[in-house]
């Protein structure tokens, strides 16, 4: 009897608490007052109750099982969902107002990268947005953006909305990704052998790559530049046993994706983890520079490349012989030399590798 009634009276979304108690008490024949005798509650309280003024208490759902033979759980489900039902319908009323904030930040984007999902009304798609970035309010997400560490970092010369999803996109991805604790030497001993990961293609060596990352500590992930980011890379704790490294695709060429993994390792090993790093946009200065330089050192000891280049004309035969000495692919010598203004930029392209992202599974390049 009590399953069968459990299904029966299964509540519509909306519907009052109330009336399903009414619904009860007509099929058996028992009046409110008779009802409000036998659990010992007030006449009122049980008209309140049914014409959705009261609500049904936990000590109210218990007597209701006693008397009426239905569990108190299904009682407590009942007026639970209706609450939560009349909140959403507050809350949609409320978010109504904010429906423009969509406009700070790149929908269409998002949807064609598959983070979100489309939605054709304008509050469902705000919803939406909001659970992407695991906030209840617009207002949390303008309070975010304002925060020190991250006007600091971006000095507002990118579109923040693209900025900030990217970062999320990113944080995402790394807290869905399995690491050990972080391990200081360790993830040295991983930068030191991951040179020779330059030559090997992007999709087979970032896997390993990221493999090698994970188990010292620090979640690797590629996330493609949205419109108007600017960054090549982004560097922040997750945890104080996990930091995250997040890589974009900007200039489509391995040399720049290699020189940026170092670039945002070099935080992680030399600064703090309170602070969001960005590669490509202005901040600590003292900071880049440790850690450009930290980055071409790794890939080509400094020695060894102020020695190289300081001949006066690089055959290519030498840039790549140089390179096999280094451990790199050529592209990486190619890179150094065209940043540093000692080749032409169109001197030696056959070497530098082009990233396509499409080679890349999705995973990589979400």
């Amino acid at each position: 009897m009590t399953s069968q009634l459990t299904s029966e009276y299964l509540p519509e979304l909306v519907s009052v608490p109330g009336e399903t108690l009414q619904e009860v008490l007509d099929e058996r024949g028992i009046s409110q007052a008779e009802l409000a005798e036998r659990t010992g509650r007030p006449k009122k309280t049980i008209n309140e109750i049914i014409q959705g003024k009261a609500a049904i208490t936990p000590e109210t759902a218990l007597q209701l099982e006693r008397v009426l033979g239905i569990p108190a759980a299904f009682w407590n489900n009942l007026e639970g969902n209706y609450r939560v039902n009349q909140a959403r319908n507050l809350e949609r009323a409320e978010l109504q107002k904010y429906v423009d904030w969509l406009k700070k930040l790149p929908v269409t984007a998002m949807v064609k990268h598959g983070w979100i999902n489309k939605r054709g009304d304008k509050v469902d798609q705000l919803q939406e947005v909001l659970n992407f970035f695991g906030l209840a309010s617009p207002l949390r997400w303008d309070e975010m953006v304002e925060s020190t560490a991250f006007r600091k970092s971006s000095a507002f010369t990118v579109d923040m909305g693209a900025l900030s999803a990217w970062l999320r996109r990113g944080e995402i991805e790394g807290r869905g990704m399995p690491c050990r604790p972080y391990n200081k030497s360790g993830f040295r001993e991983v930068l030191t052998q991951a040179r020779e990961l330059t030559c090997r293609p992007l999709p087979e060596a970032f896997k390993e790559l990221q493999r090698r990352c994970s188990e010292v500590g620090v979640a690797v992930v590629i996330i493609s530049e949205l419109p108007k980011t600017r960054v090549n890379g982004a560097t922040r704790w997750l945890s104080k046993d996990k930091a995250l490294i997040q890589l974009s695709l900007r200039y489509k060429r391995e040399d720049v994706f290699w020189f940026s993994f170092f670039h945002e390792a070099a935080h992680i090993l030399l600064h703090g983890k309170r602070d969001l790093f960005l590669e490509g946009e202005p901040g600590d200065a003292e900071h880049e520079r440790e850690a450009d330089d930290f980055a071409s050192n790794v890939l080509l000891p400094a020695r060894k490349y102020r020695r190289f280049s300081s001949r006066s004309t690089f055959p290519k035969g030498q840039v790549i012989e140089f390179a096999v000495a280094m451990g790199v692919h050529p592209g990486i010598v190619v890179g150094r030399l065209q940043h540093d203004k000692l080749i032409d930029f169109n001197y030696l392209t056959d070497l530098l590798r082009k990233i396509d992202s499409q080679s890349l599974p999705t995973s990589l390049a979400s």
